[in-house]
């Protein structure tokens, strides 16, 4: 029954060379592996630290690299796909410098807040640039997967979504986040919070709390409860902590999708002993029957990064109907993101002490 799920994007038929515009570690470690398992062709690199750029292109075997971004539009215009792996506040300046109607793929979040995601979808429209954010967890083998189980009937009528993850997170790795005011929601549980959307689609509001914890006191929020309101048959909610310190025992990092007919299980290997992770899972199991454990091509890390390229691709050339993950669906997940601390700064029901 479970056989046949999708669990991977088609690739693109001729895909065009990759220009990548950031060489940080997120480029390295995901982009790069991913595009040379597919092989999918990286032409040129941009950093505005050159020495990072030339030694990426040195290990990878990129023919270019750039002294600006406008070097690489004038020479490659729109015969490439743009590959921006950049920091949240200067995307908006870099499509604004890409030529018109370019295809280019946008690493989350889509900007630092719903201003800057504003921002991006306006220039993106202006632009007529083929615009995709690089939201990896809801094109990986498990989400899409799942997504596609929900979406045959396996699970009946959807009515729980349950993230749920107690982890220790080595915060120490991470010192650029210690001066950001937005911590927890913005650059991890946006991933959560973006997969359900694609799964359920966007719900009618949220409560929310995300606070700090002592034992990762130099950030302002490692720990996030939040409840998605899907009306009275769907029950969505996030129970996030990341410091949980007393071994592997009792860690987890799930995601739990429940219907009417059955059950999905999904395993995010990747946040467990980050950053070695482990093997993500999927299990099903169809009320009142033996859970059963569906076989993965790939993981999180690094097929969604397949997935993402692809889907801009294939849309750039006319194989694809849509993007899964476009500008317009991001700056949801952004809105989303943005509820959910505001919902942070209401106040709970007080109880009545007479």
């Amino acid at each position: 029954m479970t056989d046949g799920l999708k669990q991977s994007w088609p690739l693109p038929t001729a895909p065009k060379p990759i220009v990548i515009i950031g060489a940080g570690g997120i480029v390295g470690d995901a982009h790069l592996p991913a595009y040379k398992q597919a092989k999918l062709p990286v032409l040129g690199v941009f950093d505005l630290d050159t020495q990072r750029a030339a030694v990426l292109a040195d290990k990878w075997d990129i023919p270019e690299t750039y002294a600006s971004i406008a070097q690489a539009t004038a020479k490659n215009g729109t015969d490439v796909v743009y590959d921006l792996a950049t920091p949240p506040h200067a995307i908006a300046s870099i499509l604004r410098a890409l030529p018109q109607n370019a295809a280019v793929l946008i690493q989350k979040p889509m900007g630092a807040n719903l201003e800057q995601a504003r921002e991006i979808l306006v220039v993106c429209r202006d632009r007529n640039l083929k615009a995709g954010m690089n939201f990896q967890l809801r094109f990986s083998p498990m989400m899409l997967a799942a997504r596609d189980a929900i979406h045959q009937g396996l699970l009946g009528e959807l009515l729980e979504i349950e993230v749920h993850l107690n982890i220790y997170t080595p915060w120490d790795l991470f010192p650029f986040l210690i001066p950001m005011e937005r911590v927890e929601i913005a650059v991890h549980s946006i991933h959560y919070l973006d997969t359900i959307r694609a799964i359920a689609g966007n719900p009618v509001g949220v409560f929310a709390r995300t606070l700090a914890d002592p034992r990762a006191k130099d950030f302002a929020q490692t720990r996030t409860s939040v409840i998605l309101d899907y009306g009275n048959n769907l029950r969505g909610l996030m129970s996030i902590n990341h410091n949980h310190q007393c071994g592997r025992k009792f860690q987890d990092a799930t995601f739990r999708l429940e219907g009417t007919l059955g059950s999905m299980m999904v395993k995010l290997g990747v946040c467990y002993d980050y950053p070695n992770g482990e093997t993500d899972e999927l299990w099903f199991c169809k009320n009142g029957a033996e859970w059963q454990q569906i076989d993965l091509a790939g993981g999180w890390f690094i097929e969604a990064f397949i997935g993402t390229m692809s889907n801009v691709q294939r849309f750039d050339a006319g194989e694809d109907d849509a993007l899964f993950s476009s500008v317009e669906d991001g700056f949801q997940t952004m809105a989303l993101v943005e509820a959910c601390f505001e919902a942070n700064t209401l106040p709970g029901v007080a109880l009545k002490r007479e």
